[in-house]
């Protein structure tokens, strides 16, 4: 809800945005002196928020700092060993980059351009990121330093400038086809401009090479702050001014529930972009797995809700259709069209899911308020009286939550008759046992004593409560973790690395419980691995053997793919703890075939 009023200042003045970034910065950067629950609830609201929110101003000085720091906090260990990592090839990657780019300076001199060069080490945490997506360890990123090249030039200059710099640069070094990404032709959302490109060094190395003029390098470090210097007047809206705008209107929907509003908004804060055209030839930029009905909401909210149909490439596509770039888009509109509930299942822009959820609010008031007219009369018929006791039963009769939603189940004929029917008997009879109860005294109920089988206790007088494994993480003993108090699903055990972990600190911090395993008897967990390697014959029977016969672990569930000699497998076991797991990692270590084994959150 903070978050939300902190917003709502975009109305009225971007820059109290950017001193927020910069008190947030700010305590990032003396957390040390913060206790461990306040670290880590801070530091992932930022990784979770303002770390995205800087990125899509484009303040990229701050976001790297944001993320470095947040990763420090919430996963010190991964944080010290890539930090450590970087500071031992310290020296050897600067003498690599002094005489990569030496034949560079020398051409671009040559060629009479105002130019300087500046080498860097990649982010700790986009860094940490290659690892987790890749599945290999800090010495196999071989990209973990870049260059970028700043040519002083005029505005009607610099885009030649850049793609003169780049030709000088693929002479000497021979580029990745695939790693091309061209922002100088058409710029990022959050106006960032840039040309990059990776090219192989000496030595197999692969090196990123920035291009950029002194202006695009100084909207890439300053974001939206240095927006207002290159902007002319009477110039056309760009896109951090769209973007502003879609939050306004975001904004505009008081009735969103807090959480769902910091969802919508995150959605489009980190996404890709994708490029597609309107028939008359206009250029709309869209987050990447956009849809067809995604594009309708960019046109004008009355178009999204009146969309009943799209043509791409004139071929009629469906609603959720995801585009690509360089799509020529048409939208088919129809007066009685209405919006649905599923549509929100395949849009992903926060403008679409905002004005659908207000669209579909209106319609269940409406609804809602003619549902509660045929209540009443259903009611009256069965001789009921209406008042708000009644309206408490029904709702917890029909497990509806709200009356809101009960009465647009009336509305919608969702509750028959026969129900009603049924609601009347069991109320009826609820009065007779109350009579009962009175003159006999309420029954009396006998339980079995349960056996303990609990291995977690919570907080610090280790209180021993219910609970379950969430089965996004599967946490084992041994395992660092902490319990989330669910809405529905009471308390739920979940890994300090969990992929939820960033966001349930995040947003529900109140909501987070202290826990820690304790001795027990040995108990089977489920926990998921990922074996690559080079295919050979006989090579599942010697994982299996390992597995099932020396180890005496249970497979839950294997699965194995095979493509030119290279094979992938996902093992679900059922294992006692850490250590355990590890032990057995080890042994499949040792077969000369597998090249890498870790843990994942994939199941078979």
């Amino acid at each position: 809800e903070n978050f939300r009023k902190m917003l709502l200042t975009l109305s009225d003045d971007v820059r109290v945005i950017l001193i927020k970034l910069a008190d947030r910065l700010h305590n990032m950067r003396t957390l040390d002196a913060m206790p461990k629950a306040k670290q880590l609830k801070i530091a992932s609201e930022t990784l979770y928020l303002y770390a995205p929110l800087a990125h899509r101003l484009g303040l990229y000085s701050i976001k790297t700092e944001m993320e470095d720091l947040g990763l420090k906090f919430t996963k010190p260990e991964v944080y010290k060993a890539i930090a450590e990592g970087l500071n031992e090839t310290k020296e050897e990657q600067t003498k690599y980059i002094g005489k990569f780019c030496k034949p560079i300076k020398t051409k671009l001199k040559e060629n009479n351009l105002n130019f300087s060069i500046k080498g860097r080490s990649k982010s700790i945490f986009s860094i940490r990121n290659k690892i987790v997506a890749k599945g290999v360890n800090f010495d196999n990123i071989f990209d973990k330093f870049a260059i970028r090249i700043i040519v002083d030039s005029s505005a009607e200059k610099e885009k030649s400038d850049c793609w003169k710099i780049y030709s000088i640069v693929t002479d000497f070094y021979k580029p990745n086809p695939d790693r091309l990404r061209d922002w100088i032709s058409t710029s990022k959302a959050n106006g960032y401009e840039s040309l990059h490109t990776t090219v192989m060094g000496d030595d197999g190395k692969w090196v990123e090479v920035q291009i950029r003029s002194r202006r695009m390098d100084e909207i890439a470090e300053k974001g939206y702050a240095a927006h207002w210097k290159y902007k002319q007047e009477g110039s056309k809206e760009n896109s951090l001014d769209v973007w502003i705008n879609n939050i306004r209107e975001l904004l505009e929907n008081p009735e969103t529930n807090a959480i769902d509003f910091i969802d919508d908004f995150k959605l489009n804060l980190y996404s890709g972009e994708i490029y597609v055209f309107t028939p008359d030839g206009d250029l709309k930029t869209l987050p990447k797995g956009a849809t067809a009905l995604d594009f309708a909401f960019s046109i004008h909210t009355d178009v999204g809700l009146k969309c009943m149909g799209v043509k791409v490439n004139s071929k009629l596509v469906s609603l959720s259709y995801p585009l690509n770039s360089g799509n020529q888009v048409e939208v088919i509109t129809s007066s009685k069209q209405r919006p649905r509930k599923d549509w929100l299942r395949f849009v992903i822009t926060s403008r679409a899911k905002s004005k659908i959820k207000s669209a579909l609010k209106e319609d269940q008031k409406r609804i809602s308020e003619i549902g509660k007219e045929i209540a009443e009369r259903k009611l009256r018929h069965l001789k009921i009286k209406f008042s708000k006791q009644t309206e408490t039963e029904l709702i917890k009769h029909f497990n509806t939550g709200t009356s809101l939603e009960l009465y647009f189940r009336f509305g919608t004929g969702a509750i028959s008759n026969t129900e009603i029917k049924q609601f009347s008997k069991l109320k009826s009879r609820g009065w007779y046992q109350t009579i009962k109860n009175k003159i006999y005294g309420p029954p009396v109920f006998t339980t079995k004593k349960k056996v303990n089988r609990k291995v977690i206790v919570f907080n610090d007088n280790d209180e021993v409560l219910d609970y379950g494994m969430a089965k996004c993480c599967n946490p084992i003993p041994g395992d660092a973790i902490f319990g989330f108090l669910t809405v529905v699903d009471g308390i739920k055990i979940h890994r300090s690395d969990c992929p939820n972990s960033i966001q349930l600190r995040a947003n529900y911090a109140y909501r987070i419980l202290k826990s820690k395993w304790i001795n027990k008897d040995k108990i089977d967990f489920i926990a998921t691995i990922s074996i690559k390697g080079i295919d050979s014959l006989g090579l599942m029977n010697k994982v299996t053997q390992i597995i099932s016969n020396q180890m005496n672990v249970n497979i839950k569930s294997i699965n194995i793919t095979s493509d030119d000699g290279v094979f992938e497998g996902i093992i679900t076991l059922k294992v006692h703890n850490v250590a355990f797991l590890k032990e057995l990692t080890t042994k499949l270590q040792k077969v000369d075939a597998i090249t890498s084994i870790t843990r994942t959150y994939k199941h078979s």
